[in-house]
């Protein structure tokens, strides 16, 4: 594959403009000398010479087909340098020109395909023509080591015998561009430049890149205001009477935190003799969790009670069950940290029905359903809306 030369600025043209900038000391821009770096990205492009390709295959009795060719690529490239002066300065850099490729059939039938990639590094002079404050233009020619690799492939009657060929070589390089000093440390570039490449199988051609990028100059200094100072003349003010302020009333206390209790029937929450809340008592603990959101508390005490029917020391457990199961409910479906709930049991010690109201000591169901309400458990909530 040969890459050939696309129309540019002739040489003598990049010369005469780098010695131009470099005699233009009158209309130089106000920029120090020091160290800068930057970065380009833009279109790079190729010609694929076809013409040699077609020749070279003819010579092998080949016949070449329609050529579909690659010729554009993005490039980019990383560089940094040194300014001299106002109008002379070293750039080294890396650059990486894309890839380019063909693919052409062939008579007797077959396919021949072949790519290029190409990267380097170079090394430019540059000489810069002020044309403004800001504005400038600039001419470069150095020197662009780089490393091109190829590939080909043939199919049916084509024959490749190097697929992969490569070549590392230092050619000309050149290039014309503008700057814009957006800042003293920041500036703004567009470029054209020409690199003579070589393509790995014996041929020379030219790629080109028209890129943009920012410069950013290292100790380059921002512009600090200048402060002006002024003395005003003297004004004469009628004296008025002083404003009397009242100061505002302190504000009311906030509400004093109550506790607030909700007691709800063990029998609506539990079966019989049971501590697992059952489905009907799951509604009444999530109405109370809705009730819960939006209040302002500090601490919830669940307390369980049984009735006084059985073993003092298991009806203790029970209610102590009992009420740690309503406090893991609460956690659970309200979100209420588990730091803030109190859970014990009293078992039947704090009755609310009263001596006479329940007469007898065998479990009956009138017994039974004669202390249904001292089977509770108690809910307190100490906090406010």
């Amino acid at each position: 594959m040969t890459l050939t030369s696309s129309k540019f600025v002739s040489t003598t043209g990049k010369l005469s403009l780098l010695t131009l900038a470099l005699m233009a000391a009158p209309f130089a821009m106000a920029q120090d000398a020091g160290w800068y770096g930057g970065a380009n990205i833009g279109q790079s492009i190729a010609t694929i010479d076809e013409a040699r390709i077609t020749s070279g295959l003819l010579g092998s009795g080949l016949v070449a087909g329609p050529f579909s060719n690659t010729d554009d690529d993005l490039g980019f490239k990383i560089f940094g340098g040194y300014q001299y002066n106002k109008y002379f300065s070293v750039e080294a850099g890396y650059f990486d020109l894309g890839q380019f490729g063909f693919k052409t059939s062939t008579t007797p039938a077959g396919t021949l395909s072949g790519d290029i990639r190409i990267k380097g590094l170079n090394l430019d002079l540059v000489g810069t023509l002020p044309i403004t404050e800001k504005f400038s233009a600039f001419g470069r020619i150095g020197a662009a080591y780089a490393r091109t690799e190829d590939r080909f492939a043939g199919t049916g009657a084509v024959n490749v015998l190097n697929p992969n060929p490569s070549a590392r070589d230092t050619n000309l390089k050149v290039g014309l561009g503008v700057q814009y000093a957006m800042t003293d440390a920041l500036s703004l570039r567009a470029e054209i430049e020409r690199y003579r490449i070589n393509d790995a199988v014996g041929n020379k051609g030219d790629v080109d890149m028209a890129s943009i990028g920012l410069v950013y100059r290292f100790g380059g200094k921002t512009p600090t205001p200048v402060a002006q100072t002024y003395t005003p003349a003297p004004v004469v003010i009628a004296q008025a009477p002083q404003p009397v302020f009242v100061a505002p009333p302190p504000a009311p206390p906030p509400p004093p935190r109550v506790p607030q209790k909700v007691s709800l029937s063990a029998d609506a929450l539990f079966d019989f003799d049971r501590s697992v809340v059952k489905p009907g008592g799951r509604g009444e603990l999530d109405r109370l969790a809705t009730d819960l959101r939006g209040l302002d508390f500090d601490v919830i005490n669940v307390t369980g009670h049984t009735d006084r029917i059985g073993r003092q020391a298991y009806n203790q457990k029970l209610s102590t069950q009992r009420a740690e199961a309503v406090s893991t409910y609460l956690v659970n479906s309200a979100g209420i940290p588990a730091s803030k709930i109190n859970a014990r049991g009293v078992n039947g010690s704090d009755p609310v029905t009263k001596p006479g109201d329940c007469v007898g000591t065998k479990v009956t169901p009138a017994l039974i359903a004669c202390l249904q309400p001292d089977r509770r458990v108690d809910i307190e909530v100490t906090g406010q809306r």
